[in-house]
């Protein structure tokens, strides 16, 4: 085996696995690349109930090991939400819109209280049923303004307080450093031998 399918269409984040597995020469295919992709229902009730639909989906339609990913915004004051609807809180990956709805929401709400947190969960999976399973979080608050033109989503909006900024005003290095998908993918590289070689 020297092929995995990265279970996505989002060509960001199959790059950030490609830098990854490619020197281990692993060949990482993004949906993008592959034709009669099944259609994948995300009807989990969690992010990793989510990320495990599409790597099981995926493998079984191509007997492939798969890697797939979900991620979001947990905000307190809104009891979790955007959460697993992150993507699609206001239609269909329209970041604006759901910038838009998150900032009508948290409408009113000090800033102290406005604690919030990204998380990311990366799912492995063989044909065989070998999975693996690996997480990351990172705190912050939202911001009641954009800040920064760097990063996407919810980015502009998410204040990590250790270093004043938002993650859109830091560079891609030094939100991966310590973002949710960057924590999450640390784990992963850790883990990641032992799984593919069993």
């Amino acid at each position: 085996m020297t092929e995995l399918i990265f279970a996505s269409k989002n060509e960001g984040k199959v790059r950030e696995f490609r830098e990854f597995l490619e020197p281990l020469g692993i060949t990482v295919k993004s949906l993008n690349e592959l034709s009669n992709v099944p259609n994948i229902v995300e009807d989990g009730h969690t992010f990793t109930e989510n990320a495990l639909k599409k790597a099981t989906t995926i493998a079984q339609a191509f007997n492939q090991p798969v890697v797939a990913e979900d991620a979001g915004l947990v905000v307190d004051a809104l009891d979790g939400a955007p959460g697993i609807y992150s993507a699609r809180y206001a239609g269909d990956h329209d970041d604006a819109a759901n910038n838009a709805k998150l900032m009508q929401a948290l409408d009113g709400v000090p800033f102290q209280k406005r604690t919030a947190k990204f998380y990311a969960v990366i799912v492995a999976l063989k044909p065989n049923g070998e999975k693996l399973v690996v997480e990351g979080s990172v705190a912050g608050r939202i911001l009641t303004e954009p800040r920064g033109h760097d990063g996407f989503g919810y980015d502009p909006y998410f204040f990590y307080e250790p270093r004043q900024q938002s993650f859109a005003e830091m560079t891609a290095t030094e939100k991966n450093a310590i973002s949710h998908r960057g924590q999450a993918l640390q784990k992963f590289v850790q883990e990641f031998k032992q799984w593919w070689e069993a």
